[in-house]
């Protein structure tokens, strides 16, 4: 799409003090046919200004008043695409990118947002770097029917300001509950309706729904293990008289929480492990009624999804499984943005990192696995998750432009779907390669929410 990056500039005072007079390059004013000393509108995200565009020598730059700077959440050397749409006399400027954040920590300013805080100035580089702003507000500050909304920015420090609803809106909430409030789903509602504004990763996704759902995709069958959501003793029964070892999700969980693994023994009697964050608890059941009965509250408080064990490639008898990150980019396609092996630590059974895993790229775990399973496992890992994330999108109602997709090799070769991620953890997925100072995954965000904002 055609685009031009402007730098914004501020002039305090000879402009006019209600924003309506904008000085232009004369060299982006010839490239995109604007009028001089007419009438326009200037757009930024929901916001509107009619404007008279003035010449200006300097290249490259786009200055305005600081009235409709600070009205803006703008500040001086900002830089962001423009465009001109002769049809509408309109200028747009943008993107504008707000992303919703679980919680702020106004008095830790070097962890304002926690864990994602160094996250969050990446994405604020990132964002300088191809033309877009960005803003992080939390679900106390999406209140409202109105045409602005409260959030923070970095411009050095940390500053609270408002901003006009923005072009693109993407959701880093860390938990359904949040998701879910009154207040956030109203505002997401206006913000898409009145204005138009595209949001990404909307939901959370539960495992049930993901796997019922890839199931009526042709051609990924392949790639699922029997998996049902837990309803019945009668269930857990089937399931572990098909199957060996059966593993007990819930079925909105995550880092590895509340993970059992069932083995059933040689002599009848069966064998539960619990995750803990210490490692595996076990316990011993010498029938499936009394199994049953011990986690019968989980299953009552929490739904669980049963779903057949696989036998993994292991890397030093430790399994290893492999998070894709699946990405949209500039173009809106689906892309592995990386894919990086978990070896799971020594006292668990699941690979995430919360839980003593580590991680190594997918060559050397293959490598060191010394299976002959492992050949040609890249490509294949590959294939699957590119195949996942077209299935999520054309069979899970919403709009995703990032997933987290963790696969799994079985001693025959075979690649399977662990689960889905709509929410991949920034930490996660960390390259190892972390000299780079704007990751491509990060990259990719701005890119794919600057493509959904047709800029």
């Amino acid at each position: 799409m055609k685009r031009t990056k402007v730098k914004i500039q501020i002039q305090s005072s000879g402009l006019s003090s209600d924003g309506s007079v904008v000085m232009l390059s004369e060299a982006v004013a010839k490239k995109w046919k604007i009028p001089f000393q007419q009438t326009l509108q200037l757009r930024f995200g929901s916001s509107r200004q009619d404007v008279r565009v003035v010449p200006l020598s300097q290249a490259g730059a786009l200055r305005i008043s600081g009235a409709l700077a600070s009205r803006w959440g703008l500040f001086k050397d900002d830089q962001l695409c423009l465009q001109y749409k002769s049809s509408s006399r309109t200028l747009v400027l943008g993107p504008l990118i707000g992303v919703m954040v679980s919680r702020v920590h106004p008095g830790s300013p070097d962890k304002m947002f926690g864990v994602n805080t160094a996250f969050c100035r990446e994405l604020t580089d990132a964002c300088r770097l191809y033309g877009a702003s960005v803003f992080f507000s939390t679900p106390d500050d999406l209140q409202g029917q109105g045409d602005t909304v409260k959030g923070w920015r970095y411009t050095g420090t940390w500053e609270r300001m408002t901003f006009p609803v923005p072009n693109v809106l993407y959701n880093r909430l860390t938990s359904r509950k949040l998701e879910n409030l009154e207040n956030v789903q109203q505002f997401v509602g206006h913000a898409k309706t009145r204005y138009n504004a595209v949001m990404f990763n909307e939901k959370y996704l539960n495992k049930t729904e993901v796997f019922d759902a890839l199931r009526k995709e042709t051609g990924l069958g392949t790639y699922l293990p029997e998996s049902h959501l837990l309803r019945s003793f009668t269930m857990l029964k089937s399931m572990c008289a098909k199957h060996p070892t059966v593993f007990l999700k819930p079925i909105t969980g995550s880092l590895g929480k509340g993970i059992i693994r069932v083995r059933r023994q040689p002599e009848g009697s069966y064998l539960c492990h619990f995750t803990s964050l210490n490692g595996a608890r076990k316990q011993s059941f010498s029938t499936l009624t009394q199994l049953f009965n011990t986690i019968a509250g989980k299953v009552k408080t929490q739904k669980y999804q049963i779903q057949q064990g696989l036998n993994l490639l292991t890397v030093g008898g430790r399994p290893v499984d492999f998070r894709a990150l699946v990405q949209r980019g500039d173009t809106g396609q689906w892309g592995i943005t990386s894919i990086v092996a978990r070896i799971a630590g020594s006292q668990h059974f699941v690979s995430n990192l919360a839980r003593g895993g580590s991680l190594s790229t997918v060559k050397d775990a293959l490598a060191r696995s010394g299976s002959a399973a492992a050949s040609g496992g890249l490509p294949k890992l590959r294939r699957a998750a590119l195949s996942i994330a077209k299935g999520i999108e054309s069979q899970v109602p919403g709009h995703f432009a990032e997933l987290g997709i963790d696969l799994a090799i079985d001693t025959a070769g075979r690649v399977w779907l662990l689960e889905v991620n709509s929410k991949p953890s920034k930490e996660d997925n960390t390259p190892l390669d972390t000299e780079r100072k704007i990751r491509p995954s990060v990259k990719g965000l701005v890119q794919y929410a600057r493509f959904a904002a047709k800029f």
